[in-house]
């Protein structure tokens, strides 16, 4: 492992609480943006290019509450529904969770690649250092991807096992 992924991982790991998630950029194994979407570290495991390219077909529809619940595509989706349907499409979780329940989904901790910021009423997901989240994006509300800090107050932090 390098030993700037280490830092940035060691970084990621403490951020439960109050401190803010940050944007961190690790060689290899950072997505970058174009056009909204998600372009996949190419030495990414499956599962993380299938959670990337499921985000990109749902980044940019509308954020609507209790959307994304009941399996598939939806037309629109809330925040736990959002990360529902990228970790359902990369075989990660077998039915929609409410925000809530990743509090206790995988293991503790932020992952190598995918990590989890969960509390009781919202939930958004680090994927390749991408934040894919339905809010503070500084653009419409509902499932996008960005680079942009957010407070991470009361969050929990977890990852799929593995990753």
């Amino acid at each position: 492992m390098r030993a700037g992924f280490f830092l940035s991982f060691l970084l990621l790991a403490s951020c439960a609480g109050p401190a803010p998630y940050h944007y961190h950029y690790v060689e290899g194994k950072t997505a970058f943006l174009s056009n909204g979407c998600a372009v996949a570290p190419p030495n990414a495991p499956p599962s993380v290019q299938e959670a990337i390219a499921a985000g990109n077909r749902i980044a940019g529809s509308p954020y609507v509450y209790g959307g994304g619940h009941s399996g598939g595509f939806s037309k629109g989706y809330d925040c736990s529904g959002a990360a529902s349907f990228l970790l359902s499409a990369a075989n990660l979780l077998s039915s929609p969770i409410p925000s809530r329940g990743f509090r206790s989904y995988g293991e503790g901790g932020a992952g190598e690649w995918i990590s989890i910021y969960a509390r009781k009423d919202h939930v958004f997901l680090v994927i390749a250092g991408l934040r894919f989240d339905t809010g503070w994006t500084q653009g419409a509300s509902g499932p996008q991807w960005t680079t942009l800090s957010r407070p991470a107050d009361g969050c929990v932090i977890r990852h799929p096992v593995a990753l």
